[in-house]
């Protein structure tokens, strides 16, 4: 289970991506999250899934949709 407060949720996600996973599609599926929640979540503040980061990025940041 993911974090509630959206600046941890956003620390442990992308530790987890930097560390663990290859994709947002394998970390969610691996903990049996749902991904657009996720994407939803920290969309809600200001942060967006960067696939060629692999990372969730400050929303003027990202280089790949």
């Amino acid at each position: 289970m993911l974090p509630k407060d959206v600046n941890i949720l956003l620390s442990v996600v992308n530790t987890k991506l930097r560390d663990e996973y290859a994709s947002l599609s394998d970390l969610c599926a691996s903990l049996d999250e749902d991904e657009q929640d996720v994407k939803t979540r920290l969309g809600e503040a200001g942060w967006v899934y960067d696939g060629a980061a692999n990372a969730f990025v400050h929303g003027a940041r990202v280089t790949d949709r």
